[in-house]
């Protein structure tokens, strides 16, 4: 069956009376927040007297997380018109950290051979874990012409490594986390140029025990399978290092650095 991708879809945020203690300052944009990972960063973050404010964005179902600090707004990452209006709407930004992604859906998943490989599913992996983050760098980089060190990120995956592929397979996963890797270097390097106190950066969260990673759980160890509390603090803390000066790296939750 064609992959078409769905009718644009925005609507305005769902904002909550908000009343802000000093020395609250941060500005932070999580996009795939419905998500096992990207509901635990809101989580995470709202824990956080640094952040002021968080702009969480969802494609289907608003999470239940209510907060002063948090607005909700339905975006479609695969249309530009509609990341462009959401956009429009932001002021500046310290954080945004993209942690949409696909892996399944439920019609397919991670080919095992070659001869399992679809057109149609393969373009929808890409459309959905790569072209995103150029389509919110391209629209929401004046939010981030403010002089303050500040990070824009994605959830990558180590499959997404060209150098560490050992098991093959995965071919539309991993060559759409490749090109989200590729984008996201590319843009580190354009940006160095005209935002230099932008940090870009791609991010390994591990194996986390979500939605997602859960029909590919059986043969992992049980110390490298996380829970989304724990995988969004490991993030945060990565996040936390990073500067305009290691811009363009792939990290992993550990805080190492992982080969392209």
């Amino acid at each position: 069956m064609a992959f078409h991708p769905p009718a644009c879809r925005w609507s305005r945020a769902t904002s909550y009376h908000q009343v802000v203690r000093q020395p609250a300052t941060m500005n932070v944009v999580i996009t795939g927040a419905s998500g096992g990972i990207g509901g635990a960063l809101v989580s995470n973050l709202l824990e956080d007297e640094q952040v002021r404010s968080i702009h969480a964005t969802f494609h289907r179902a608003r999470p239940a997380i209510a907060h002063p600090k948090v607005s909700w707004q339905r975006l479609d990452l695969t249309c530009e018109s509609s990341i462009r209006d959401w956009a429009s709407d932001l002021g500046e930004l310290d954080w945004l950290i993209n942690a949409a992604g696909l892996l399944h859906d439920v019609d397919s998943g991670p080919e095992k051979s070659l001869h399992q490989l679809q057109v149609d599913f393969f373009m929808k992996n890409m459309s959905i874990n790569a072209a995103p983050a150029l389509l919110l760098a391209k629209h929401t980089q004046d939010k981030f012409d403010h002089g303050r060190p500040a990070v824009f990120a994605c959830v990558s995956a180590r499959v997404g490594s060209i150098k560490d592929n050992r098991l093959g397979g995965w071919y539309s996963y991993r060559s759409s986390k490749a090109a989200l890797n590729m984008c996201l270097k590319t843009l580190a390097i354009e940006w160095r140029r005209t935002l230099s106190n932008v940090s870009v950066a791609a991010l390994h969260p591990g194996t986390t025990d979500t939605a997602l990673s859960r029909p590919f759980q059986r043969n992992v160890p049980a110390h490298k399978l996380f829970d989304a509390a724990r995988t969004a603090a490991y993030l945060v803390d990565v996040i936390r290092g990073l500067t305009p000066e290691n811009s363009g790296e792939f990290w992993a939750h550990d805080g190492r650095r992982i080969e392209w």
